[in-house]
Protein backbone atom coordinates (compact mmCIF):
# COMPACT_ATOMS: atom_id res chain seq x y z
CA UNK A 1 0.00 0.00 0.00
CA UNK A 2 1.98 3.09 -0.54
CA UNK A 3 1.61 6.65 1.31
CA UNK A 4 -1.33 8.32 -0.55
CA UNK A 5 -3.63 5.30 -0.05
CA UNK A 6 -2.89 4.87 3.84
CA UNK A 7 -3.68 8.42 4.24
CA UNK A 8 -6.46 8.69 2.01
CA UNK A 9 -7.43 5.24 4.35
CA UNK A 10 -7.30 7.43 7.55
CA UNK A 11 -9.29 10.41 6.10
CA UNK A 12 -12.32 8.11 5.06
CA UNK A 13 -12.14 5.97 8.45
CA UNK A 14 -15.13 7.62 10.83
CA UNK A 15 -13.83 6.11 13.85
CA UNK A 16 -10.66 7.75 13.33
CA UNK A 17 -11.52 10.41 15.74
CA UNK A 18 -11.82 11.09 19.10
CA UNK A 19 -14.99 13.38 19.70
CA UNK A 20 -13.34 15.04 23.27
CA UNK A 21 -10.61 15.38 21.18
CA UNK A 22 -12.46 16.80 18.19
CA UNK A 23 -14.03 19.10 20.48
CA UNK A 24 -10.98 20.61 22.45
CA UNK A 25 -9.68 21.33 19.23
CA UNK A 26 -12.42 23.45 18.24
CA UNK A 27 -12.73 24.46 21.04
CA UNK A 28 -9.21 26.53 19.91
CA UNK A 29 -11.33 29.13 17.55
CA UNK A 30 -12.24 31.60 19.40
CA UNK A 31 -16.46 32.52 18.97
CA UNK A 32 -18.57 35.12 19.16
CA UNK A 33 -21.51 34.15 21.78
CA UNK A 34 -25.62 34.26 20.55
CA UNK A 35 -29.00 33.24 21.64
CA UNK A 36 -31.25 32.14 19.23
CA UNK A 37 -34.64 32.77 19.76
CA UNK A 38 -38.13 32.38 18.32
CA UNK A 39 -41.67 31.88 18.93
CA UNK A 40 -44.57 29.54 18.46
CA UNK A 41 -47.78 29.15 20.05
CA UNK A 42 -47.11 32.63 21.96
CA UNK A 43 -43.98 30.35 23.60
CA UNK A 44 -40.51 31.95 23.62
CA UNK A 45 -37.78 29.70 23.33
CA UNK A 46 -34.10 30.75 23.56
CA UNK A 47 -30.46 28.90 23.01
CA UNK A 48 -27.23 29.78 23.36
CA UNK A 49 -24.78 29.20 20.38
CA UNK A 50 -21.41 30.20 18.94
CA UNK A 51 -22.29 28.30 15.32
CA UNK A 52 -22.92 31.52 14.01
CA UNK A 53 -21.77 32.97 10.99
CA UNK A 54 -22.45 35.46 8.06
CA UNK A 55 -23.29 33.72 5.00
CA UNK A 56 -24.06 36.46 2.01
CA UNK A 57 -24.40 39.71 1.47
CA UNK A 58 -26.67 39.51 -1.01
CA UNK A 59 -29.24 37.93 -0.48
CA UNK A 60 -28.70 38.68 3.43
CA UNK A 61 -28.18 35.13 5.06
CA UNK A 62 -26.69 33.77 8.06
CA UNK A 63 -26.50 30.37 9.63
CA UNK A 64 -26.52 28.60 13.02
CA UNK A 65 -25.93 25.44 13.91
CA UNK A 66 -28.23 23.34 16.24
CA UNK A 67 -28.62 19.78 17.20
CA UNK A 68 -31.22 18.58 15.95
CA UNK A 69 -33.18 17.33 19.19
CA UNK A 70 -32.78 20.95 20.80
CA UNK A 71 -36.05 22.27 22.01
CA UNK A 72 -35.42 25.13 19.50
CA UNK A 73 -35.56 23.56 16.55
CA UNK A 74 -39.26 22.65 16.21
CA UNK A 75 -40.35 26.16 17.37
CA UNK A 76 -38.15 27.86 14.41
CA UNK A 77 -39.66 25.08 11.92
CA UNK A 78 -43.24 26.33 13.13
CA UNK A 79 -42.57 29.93 13.14
CA UNK A 80 -40.53 29.82 9.89
CA UNK A 81 -38.38 32.96 11.50
CA UNK A 82 -35.82 33.16 14.08
CA UNK A 83 -33.98 35.66 16.06
CA UNK A 84 -29.71 35.63 16.44
CA UNK A 85 -29.35 37.93 19.43
CA UNK A 86 -25.14 38.76 19.75
CA UNK A 87 -24.34 39.07 23.54
CA UNK A 88 -22.14 41.38 24.70
CA UNK A 89 -18.93 40.98 27.24
CA UNK A 90 -20.84 41.43 30.41
CA UNK A 91 -23.71 38.91 29.72
CA UNK A 92 -22.22 35.76 30.70
CA UNK A 93 -24.94 34.99 32.77
CA UNK A 94 -27.30 35.31 30.02
CA UNK A 95 -25.66 33.33 27.98
CA UNK A 96 -25.72 31.00 30.89
CA UNK A 97 -29.40 30.80 31.40
CA UNK A 98 -30.19 30.28 27.68
CA UNK A 99 -27.18 27.09 27.74
CA UNK A 100 -29.40 25.28 30.26
CA UNK A 101 -32.48 23.57 29.96
CA UNK A 102 -34.78 24.81 32.38
CA UNK A 103 -37.06 27.53 32.07
CA UNK A 104 -38.38 30.04 32.15
CA UNK A 105 -35.30 31.60 30.26
CA UNK A 106 -37.49 34.95 29.40
CA UNK A 107 -38.36 35.90 33.11
CA UNK A 108 -34.41 36.54 33.41
CA UNK A 109 -34.26 38.96 30.56
CA UNK A 110 -35.95 41.66 29.11
CA UNK A 111 -37.06 40.94 25.30
CA UNK A 112 -39.46 42.83 22.76
CA UNK A 113 -41.15 41.16 19.61
CA UNK A 114 -39.34 41.85 16.26
CA UNK A 115 -40.62 41.93 12.97
CA UNK A 116 -41.80 38.75 12.76
CA UNK A 117 -42.64 38.00 16.22
CA UNK A 118 -39.34 36.83 17.10
CA UNK A 119 -38.38 37.60 21.05
CA UNK A 120 -35.41 40.05 20.52
CA UNK A 121 -33.41 40.60 23.88
CA UNK A 122 -33.27 44.27 24.70
CA UNK A 123 -29.47 43.96 26.06
CA UNK A 124 -27.92 42.58 23.42
CA UNK A 125 -24.87 43.97 21.35
CA UNK A 126 -27.13 43.36 18.09
CA UNK A 127 -29.75 41.25 16.70
CA UNK A 128 -30.31 39.76 13.44
CA UNK A 129 -34.07 38.77 13.00
CA UNK A 130 -34.44 35.95 9.98
CA UNK A 131 -37.21 33.89 7.79
CA UNK A 132 -36.07 30.70 7.84
CA UNK A 133 -34.28 29.82 4.28
CA UNK A 134 -33.32 26.42 4.29
CA UNK A 135 -31.96 23.91 6.25
CA UNK A 136 -29.16 21.15 5.43
CA UNK A 137 -28.69 18.04 7.56
CA UNK A 138 -25.38 17.80 9.13
CA UNK A 139 -24.84 14.83 10.91
CA UNK A 140 -25.99 15.21 14.22
CA UNK A 141 -26.96 18.61 13.75
CA UNK A 142 -29.18 21.30 11.37
CA UNK A 143 -27.48 24.10 9.76
CA UNK A 144 -29.68 26.43 9.51
CA UNK A 145 -30.03 29.27 7.15
CA UNK A 146 -31.80 32.51 7.60
CA UNK A 147 -32.34 35.40 5.29
CA UNK A 148 -32.02 38.63 7.46
CA UNK A 149 -35.39 40.59 7.13
CA UNK A 150 -34.47 43.15 10.56
CA UNK A 151 -31.24 43.93 12.23
CA UNK A 152 -30.04 46.55 14.25
CA UNK A 153 -26.96 47.32 17.18
CA UNK A 154 -28.40 47.83 20.83
CA UNK A 155 -25.15 48.38 22.54
CA UNK A 156 -21.35 49.32 21.81
CA UNK A 157 -19.44 47.21 24.07
CA UNK A 158 -17.06 44.46 23.27
CA UNK A 159 -18.82 40.88 22.56
CA UNK A 160 -19.02 37.91 24.83
CA UNK A 161 -16.38 35.50 23.32
CA UNK A 162 -15.94 31.41 23.84
CA UNK A 163 -12.88 29.55 24.13
CA UNK A 164 -11.69 26.28 25.70
CA UNK A 165 -15.15 26.14 26.93
CA UNK A 166 -15.02 29.97 28.88
CA UNK A 167 -15.42 33.65 28.49
CA UNK A 168 -12.33 36.01 27.31
CA UNK A 169 -12.44 39.02 27.16
CA UNK A 170 -11.81 41.20 24.34
CA UNK A 171 -9.36 44.52 24.81
CA UNK A 172 -9.73 46.51 22.14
Amino acid sequence: MDMVTARNRSVHDENVLDQRELRGVCGLFVTGVAVVTSQAGGVPVGVTVNSFTSVSLDPPLVLFCIHHKSRLWPVVKEAEAFGVNILAEDQADVCRVFATKEHPHFSMVRSRAGRTGTPILDEALGYLECALHRVIDGGDHLIVIGRVVDLGIQREDGPLTFFRSGHLRLEI
